[in-house]
């Protein structure tokens, strides 16, 4: 028998994954520490004992969201043969994602972007930073393929991935608002579309 006012043991790899997909699915100010207890199915002094406070839990489910919902696209963008086919798998793989009936719509990262207070700055600030991780990302692909040979040396790197990721935002949002998986695949036809105009070293960025 526990000791009274003591917390119950708990799935804390399970917890964390509720808690992710509540957060994904409100916005952290939209997720109430009732909200939590009743996904994570624990009581908040379990919580508070096991995550700390409800901003420390947020950080530590974007990271969980990082490692599992975002571990699939990164792997196809480093290890596709070109770095165009990088870029197309990552964003299907992306788009996959958003449109999964099993999980919220969207990217958690992104749509955690759409609302914020001053009081919540340090997080902002956070979130800023995992976004950033996302143009880092194709930046280091296309210079690879520059290396490579399967990118045009002399091509601007950073418009070509700030492009990209812009794309990538976009389609998280349009999921949200409830685009289907086909239309996101219109938009990365689109957008693909544009790689060879992207690639030139005569292109002005945009």
């Amino acid at each position: 028998m526990a000791e009274r006012g003591r917390p119950r043991g708990f799935d804390r790899d399970l917890a964390l994954r509720q808690a992710m997909i509540t957060f994904w699915e409100r916005g952290y100010e939209g997720t109430s520490m009732a909200d939590l207890t009743t996904a994570m199915g624990i009581a908040s002094a379990s919580i508070y004992a096991g995550f700390g406070a409800k901003e420390q839990l947020f950080r530590e489910a974007v990271e969980l969201y990082g490692a599992t919902e975002g571990a699939r696209p990164l792997h196809l963008l480093e290890t596709a043969g070109t770095a165009r086919e990088g870029v197309a798998q990552a964003l299907r793989a992306n788009a996959d994602r958003f449109a999964d009936p099993a999980t919220p719509p969207g990217c958690m990262v992104v749509l955690s972007a759409l609302t914020g207070t001053t009081q919540n700055a340090g997080l902002r600030g956070f979130l800023a930073e995992r976004r950033a991780l996302v143009p880092h990302s194709f930046r280091r692909r296309l210079e690879q393929g520059i290396k490579d040979g399967d990118v045009t040396a002399g091509t601007d790197v950073d418009a070509v991935a700030d492009f990209y990721a812009a794309v990538l935002q976009g389609m998280a949002i349009h999921s949200r608002d409830g685009a289907t998986r086909a239309r996101l695949e219109t938009v990365i036809a689109c957008a693909l579309a544009a790689w060879d105009t992207l690639t030139s070293p005569e292109a002005a960025p945009c």
